[in-house]
């Protein structure tokens, strides 16, 4: 019995500290960095786990359980890769910033056009507390509230505003979706949106516009260097004449120039002939009978000319011609004949 006993005691003890192992164990919570973990003691909040080793009592305390929402990655039929969101449960709250990539939805504009709009949502949990108690779930409420509010956005504007208006929308959201989820400890820091799609038969028509458009660009920019082409040639046209003008006249003011200084030259040798003619009359006996003579023979050079040098005129007083002749000879020095 006593033997009995004893086995009983060192099973039992055994159990204990197997138990206490487990306890220990088990109570042992490390927390990742950047993450909480919300302990509640039988459903009550009891404390904030921070990052690192942390000490919990099992069975009574348990970790707050959070939905939150992630995505898978799979191929499509076409070979192209998209992201399914599910929701999952968590004990960790994430306290850096996240990105929301919302689904496509459908709003109107403020003239009747539907088009389909997705956005990007960047957000950061800064009260885990308010994030885990203020909201039931709290992906689905910023989710939702996200497209209600990116509807009536929409709704204020018509579609040429709205394609026009990215960082305006935007802006907008960012503001009213910060203050809206202020009370569940979430921060909202931008807002994206990444297509706006209008129907087929707008599209089709903005691409009948936009073409168009670059038409008559194209025209405008064929016509305007059309019309620069013209000034240039015209320019080019009365720069070229301005340059032959310039160049007749350079030509005409040398020419004149030169005119001007023969006639100065020929004047210099008139008068230097005749600077000759009155110092060799000057010396002569008879200067009237020189100069006589000399117009003389000037006179019946001129008569001889185009005849083929034949005189057809011969004066009546031919001895005065010999007189004329034998007296220029005087003068210019010749020797007197025999």
């Amino acid at each position: 019995m006593t033997e009995t006993a004893g086995n009983f005691g060192l099973i039992f003890l055994a159990a204990f500290i197997f138990f206490v192992i487990v306890i220990i164990a088990k109570g042992i919570v490390i927390v990742r960095q950047a993450q909480v973990i919300i302990i509640e003691r039988f459903g009550k909040y009891l404390e904030t786990l921070n990052p690192g080793i942390n000490w919990i009592i099992p069975l009574m305390d348990k970790p707050h359980l959070m939905e939150w929402r992630n995505s898978r990655e799979y191929l499509d039929s076409t070979g192209r890769t998209r992201s399914v969101p599910f929701m999952e449960m968590r004990d960790t709250i994430d306290m850096r910033e996240t990105v929301y990539d919302f689904p496509r939805q459908s709003v109107i504009t403020k003239d009747n056009v539907g088009i389909e709009i997705n956005a990007l949502l960047y957000f950061q949990i800064t009260d885990p507390i308010k994030a885990a108690y203020k909201v039931e779930s709290l992906p689905t409420a910023i989710e939702k509230l996200t497209q209600t509010t990116l509807r009536n956005i929409i709704g204020e504007m018509d579609l040429d505003q709205t394609l026009t208006s990215r960082e305006i929308i935007n802006s907008k959201l960012q503001v009213i979706l910060d203050d809206a989820s202020n009370k569940w400890g979430v921060k909202v820091n931008r807002v994206e949106l990444q297509d706006i799609i209008p129907p087929a038969a707008i599209r089709e028509a903005m691409e009948k516009q936009m073409k168009a458009e670059r038409d008559r660009r194209a025209m405008v920019t064929e016509a305007e260097g059309t019309k620069t082409a013209q000034i240039l040639k015209a320019e080019a046209v009365r720069e070229s004449e301005i340059k032959k003008a310039e160049g007749l006249k350079q030509s005409a003011i040398l020419q004149a120039e030169g005119v001007a200084e023969a006639k100065i030259k020929v004047a210099q040798a008139e008068a230097e002939s005749v600077k000759i003619v009155a110092a060799t009359v000057a010396q002569s006996s008879n200067p009237a009978s020189y100069m006589i003579s000399l117009k003389y023979i000037e006179a019946l050079t001129k008569m001889t000319e185009g005849k083929d040098n034949k005189i057809v005129y011969m004066p009546y007083e031919a001895s005065n011609v010999l007189g004329a002749v034998a007296a220029i000879k005087d003068l210019t020095g010749g020797v007197p004949t025999k």
